[in-house]
């Protein structure tokens, strides 16, 4: 993972690797020994880090590797990470809808092929559950991203419609907020078979 000279880092508690803040976790302990997510990293006490990786988190919790990081006795919610997903895919979804409102993006599969063809598209997204076919024509903007790990109903639910199986995002802060969450997301929906991975190429044009 790259990272910009001056971005924070944090240890992971499962891999022991240290690796920028955008790709971890946090995690606190309150005051009666519950461990809460804090997916804004904006609440008090010390926090302790795991990757934004199902695998990391399931493993974290079964060998009680944060009652260890900690040194004291931790209760773990019942269903961590299926928590810790839901509330990723929320963020996303509300940040895709903060940019569709600031006119940052569309959606519709015509819409998203113009942004394309004009170059003001710099992140496509896809729905996990859309047709192979009809996601194969459209293309991943030079030099952008492709999600590809949410389903129609969440994208809907970003930009107020029922079901979208295409979208696309401008440049700008929202953008790269968009593509921090979706990141962290992605690792916790990625699979073997490699469904609901994101990356740097889709098709090409």
């Amino acid at each position: 993972m790259t990272k910009t000279r001056d971005e924070a880092e944090r240890r992971c508690i499962v891999t022991r690797e240290a690796q920028p803040k955008r790709g971890l976790i946090r995690f606190v302990v309150s005051p009666d020994g519950l461990l809460v997510p804090d997916l804004a990293e904006k609440l008090p006490g010390r926090g302790i880090w795991v990757a934004a990786d199902r695998a990391a988190l399931e493993e974290a919790v079964k060998k009680r590797l944060f009652s260890k990081a900690a040194r004291a006795d931790v209760t773990v919610p019942d269903g961590l990470v299926d928590l810790i997903e839901e509330g990723l895919a929320d963020r996303v979804v509300h940040l895709i809808s903060l940019a569709r409102k600031a006119g940052e993006a569309v959606c519709g599969f015509e819409k998203v092929k113009s942004w394309l063809a004009e170059g003001r598209a710099k992140v496509l997204l896809q729905a996990s559950d859309g047709s192979e076919r009809g996601k194969g024509k459209l293309w991943t903007p030079e030099g952008g991203r492709w999600f590809g790990h949410m389903t129609s109903a969440e994208l809907g639910l970003a930009f107020g419609r029922e079901s979208v199986i295409h979208g696309a995002l401008a440049g700008g802060g929202l953008g790269k907020r968009v593509v921090e969450e979706a990141n962290r997301l992605m690792g916790m929906r990625e699979t073997n078979g490699g469904e609901g991975s994101a990356g740097k190429g889709k098709t090409t044009k």
